[in-house]
């Protein structure tokens, strides 16, 4: 009897829980087809993760989510699955019977948040990264193909994210992760990830993201971006990144820059164009598979058409120019890749 009323009490619990709490239900799939004129022998393009499978169809990243939100609570379960999931989550650890990316890879978000005050939001869980100005989510991005510097940094993390506002121009992160872009541990280290964001304007925002840990040596990582909507024709992104690691007696660095400019041409056509440079002269995030340094530079033109606002259509022409040949092609390795990429992204 006991035990009936305990259930009855429990199912009254949710019923409330659920009456009080706003459920959204969505999703969006990127289906694209890319052509790699070095025609990589095993068609997985290189120093990538998006559009990552050369002369064919597939999906790039697909998935389906639910948001919850009430008074005081917050939170975000998403599952996933894509090309650029698989090879994203490649090297995610697998250490012991229970991690690894056969089942991790499938979580893009599961988090679950609490409002310590009218300034203070507590989440933990599996996130999306707080660092660089590309999303890993497709449709928030400016140019379709991510820059060398989104796909060398984190994209997701897991652990405890502490989120401020300051002001109205102020707001602030703190996060203490598992690591660098891993959900199952690679070791007893800890790290820590910072944010400070201040919105100048309506139209300009600065961010300056960080990232400190033990990845085989003790590193520290320093993300700046600026955005800013010069007018309803014309916005610029732009984003530097620094890292640092210990290597024994020396100190490694990296560091890579990305410039966006987006033109909207017309409310359903916009034209972006996009210069980076990417330098890990020590191979510390960018490796190569050769003796080779990665010091790689590259252009991109894009453009968007948006003929109802859950439909985009998205090409793009981009080349990456190396110091040395460390591109892969069906004829060894060359110092050029240039790929041409067209995507269909529907929000559901």
């Amino acid at each position: 009897m006991e035990k009936k009323k305990t259930l009855i009490l429990l199912a009254l619990f949710c019923a409330q829980l659920a009456g009080a709490a706003e459920v959204e239900f969505g999703g969006f799939v990127d289906t694209y087809y890319a052509y790699d004129f070095n025609r990589p022998i095993a068609r997985d393009r290189d120093y990538t993760t998006q559009a990552v499978r050369n002369n064919e169809f597939n999906i790039n990243l697909a998935y389906l989510d639910a948001k919850i939100s009430a008074e005081k609570m917050r939170g975000r379960l998403a599952l996933q699955f894509g090309t650029s999931v698989q090879s994203n989550y490649a090297v995610e650890p697998s250490i012991g019977s229970n991690s690894g990316a056969s089942i991790s890879r499938y979580i893009q978000e599961a988090y679950g948040g609490y409002q310590v005050n009218p300034n203070w939001w507590l989440d933990a869980g599996i996130m999306l990264s707080h660092i660089g100005m590309e999303s890993w989510i497709s449709k928030d991005n400016p140019i379709y193909l991510r820059s060398l510097v989104a796909d060398y940094s984190p994209y997701y993390q897991a652990g405890i994210r502490n989120e401020f506002r300051i002001n109205d121009k102020w707001s602030a992160q703190v996060l203490f992760l598992n690591g660098w872009q891993n959900i199952s541990e690679n070791n007893s280290s800890k790290s820590l990830g910072t944010q400070v964001s201040f919105s100048a304007s309506q139209s300009v925002s600065l961010t300056y993201n960080t990232i400190i840990g033990n990845e085989a040596g003790f590193r520290h990582f320093h993300d700046f971006i600026i955005k800013a909507k010069v007018s309803e024709f014309y916005t610029l992104w732009a984003q530097a990144d620094i890292g640092f690691q210990d290597a024994g007696s020396r100190t490694n660095s990296w560091h890579g820059l990305a410039l966006i400019h987006r033109f909207h041409l017309t409310p359903k056509i916009a034209l972006m164009v996009r210069g980076e440079r990417y330098s890990d002269p020590d191979q510390v995030i960018a490796r190569t598979g050769v003796s080779s340094p990665f010091k790689s530079f590259g252009t991109s033109l894009g453009v968007d058409y948006k003929p109802i606002e859950a439909l985009v259509y998205r090409f793009e022409a981009r080349s990456l120019f190396a110091e040395d040949a460390v591109f892969q092609s069906d004829s060894g390795f060359r110092k050029t890749q240039t790929v041409l990429a067209f995507s269909m992204g529907l929000t559901i």
